[in-house]
């Protein structure tokens, strides 16, 4: 009863009760703060729900996409919008918003990409919100103009500990058995290298994006092309006529 006369105060529009992701505001209309935080935020996503997929693991994966803890979130028009966040041992499906009450599980990774006007909001609001409103087990934010702000916390007891990272500067997710790491290189429309956040496996293989895939595919086919000349070359040194056609 407590529970619907929260749902009731909260919902002076008329929302339907309780309310799910279909009757929930799932964008503001804000865009990320840069190209180079939106880009970010693909390279954390993409790879990462990919990879997941590949090793058979039930899991979500969201970008700068609303999460609803509360709904008193309605009635304040206080939407969440992590940057990254991750969900494990859930049905993977597409959703508009990751609603905690109809899902029944909160987020179990998070990483905000900061930046001038977010910094001091994401390192003491949303982090109180994520360790005592969430219980977001692991929480990561990272500023993709200055690498060297990165920071991880692990959630101890009810309280977020400080990640310390390990002797190359990784930051390591139990959850996800895997490492953030600071990698410089060319990714999107970026013209010169620069430093950005991704995923790897503790051996240090990145979680590869789409076009690196293609790119080990292309070169995989032409490493099959030249084997299969050298071999064709030897059996014509040996007088066995070989069909190029096949």
């Amino acid at each position: 009863m407590a529970q619907e006369t929260l749902l009731i105060a909260a919902n002076p529009q008329g929302i339907k009760l309780p309310p799910t992701q279909d009757e929930l505001p799932s964008d503001d209309g804000i865009p990320m703060e840069t190209q180079r935080h939106g880009l970010q935020m693909q390279l954390l996503v993409r790879p990462l729900s990919q990879w997941l997929k590949t090793q058979g693991r039930e899991a979500f994966v969201g970008g700068n996409m609303f999460v609803y803890f509360s709904p008193n979130q309605v009635r304040n028009e206080d939407y969440r919008g992590p940057d990254v966040f991750v969900v494990v041992d859930v049905p993977r499906k597409e959703r508009k918003s990751w609603v905690v009450w109809e899902e029944e599980k909160a987020p179990d990774v998070v990483i905000e990409l900061l930046s001038e006007s977010t910094a001091q909001k994401d390192k003491e609001e949303k982090k109180l919100i994520y360790q005592n409103r969430l219980r977001v087990t692991e929480y990561f934010w990272y500023d993709p103009f200055d690498p060297e702000d990165l920071a991880g916390h692990r959630l101890e007891g009810g309280v977020y500990k400080s990640l310390n990272p390990d002797a190359q500067g990784r930051f390591s997710s139990e959850i996800l058995g895997l490492v953030l790491v600071r990698w410089q290189g060319i990714y999107g429309d970026e013209q010169e290298p620069i430093t950005w956040l991704r995923w790897a496996t503790a051996e240090g293989q990145l979680l590869p994006t789409i076009e690196e895939l293609a790119e080990q595919e292309k070169q995989r086919a032409e490493q099959e092309k030249q084997r299969a000349e050298r071999l064709a070359a030897k059996l014509r040194a040996l007088g066995v006529e070989v069909d190029d056609s096949v």
